[in-house]
């Protein structure tokens, strides 16, 4: 067996089918699919039951999160490469065939391969966005001298749903962060033990359309998301790090912190922020020590950055748009008078801005330093 294809689900009935139309679809044949159903409690186990194709093994378990379910499968695989799809999301056709044949290309050294997407149901690309962030086609070595912004990036940018891995390398990296029914950053936590010790191919070939309309983490933000576990267990990064790209990986962690401590000011949470940027403090001497995030986080991390969240927070809310009535109205009465513009909808954070720090008021602050940090691309 070539690739295993591993598909955690909680709770996606109305979309999982379309996730697996996308794998059936594949001009690639040699695959299994492995389908962990997370404890749903909608029916979505039984869809995938009744779906008519053989390669397809549906594994269920008690809920206990995103990071464990990858997990389950992972210990499922037969095949030589693990690539991953979340069951509201769908590849195109060639996602199997060009990334096997790109790790093949790159032969054994290269550990894995990360694509492209295309946001659904808007269509728009995010290269241009990627490669003003320095996401660039290349095999990526980290080396001491590597930009830390650069790496939080290139971490933000490799999806499970968009990464093919050699099976190896996930066992010698110990998984997904699959513990305390872990539901923010388990990934990120694997991607970056993954990135500070082998080598990636990356490539901004777009072979997946990522569905936002479906993800529970593309809805409006109401409280503070959790700390992220790369975050609360910062010692499992360190022990897994070559001893000569620790700084680089104290930098990525503080330039984390930074953003993570301005999402928990905005919530009122400035205490916890204030804590949280002490344990990551830079060194005098770091590079990112006077970038406007981490500036942003020194200020938001006080009583007057609580207090400038609440401000913020309510006049979001006043231009927030009432949701959609849930009766039908009486017929209006006919008009000749044009309609008015529709209301914009309310902001939203996608999933892959949620995971690199960019969500909410974290958007904020890196939009603000967007163009004097991020480094060329090319």
């Amino acid at each position: 067996m070539k690739v295993s294809v591993v598909v955690p689900l909680y709770n996606k009935a109305p979309w999982v089918k379309r996730s697996l139309d996308s794998l059936a679809a594949q001009t690639f044949r040699d695959f299994e699919v492995i389908v962990v159903d997370d404890g749903s409690t909608d029916g979505s186990g039984d869809v995938v039951a009744a779906y008519p194709d053989r390669r397809i093994r549906l594994v269920r378990q008690d809920n206990a999160g995103p990071g464990a379910a990858r997990n389950r499968g992972i210990a499922e695989a037969k095949g030589e490469l693990l690539a991953f799809l979340d069951a509201d999301d769908e590849w195109l056709p060639n996602f199997l065939d060009e990334n096997v044949r790109a790790l093949e290309v790159a032969g054994p050294a290269v550990a894995a391969v990360v694509c492209g997407y295309v946001e659904y149901p808007s269509g728009h690309s995010r290269e241009r966005l990627w490669r003003r962030r320095g996401v660039r086609e290349e095999i990526f070595c980290a080396r001491p001298d590597e930009s830390p912004a650069r790496l939080v990036h290139l971490l933000a940018y490799m999806n499970p749903w968009a990464t093919v891995v050699r099976a190896p390398v996930l066992h010698r990296h110990g998984g997904f962060f699959g513990r305390e029914r872990c539901l923010y950053g388990e990934d990120a936590f694997l991607w970056l033990k993954v990135l500070l010790n082998e080598r990636v191919r990356f490539t901004l070939a777009p072979r997946v359309r990522f569905h936002t309309e479906a993800s529970s983490l593309s809805r409006n933000l109401r409280r503070a998301r959790p700390i992220e576990p790369f975050l609360k267990y910062p010692e499992e990064l360190e022990s897994a790090c070559p001893g000569e790209l620790r700084p680089l990986l104290r930098q990525v962690l503080s330039i984390r912190a930074s953003k993570t401590a301005c999402m928990l000011a905005y919530w009122g949470q400035w205490k916890e922020a204030s804590t949280l940027l002490a344990r990551y403090r830079v060194r005098p001497g770091d590079r990112h020590l006077l970038q406007p995030w981490a500036l942003a986080a020194n200020v938001a991390a006080t009583p007057l950055g609580a207090l400038a969240g609440r401000t913020l927070r309510g006049a979001l809310k006043a231009f927030t748009p009432a949701p959609p009535l849930t009766h039908s109205p009486p017929p209006a009465r006919r008009s000749t008078v044009p309609a008015p513009a529709a209301a914009p909808s309310a902001p939203t954070v996608s999933a892959v801005a949620a995971k690199e720090g960019t969500a909410g008021p974290e958007r904020m602050v890196a939009a603000a330093a967007e163009s004097r940090v991020s480094p060329p691309a090319g």
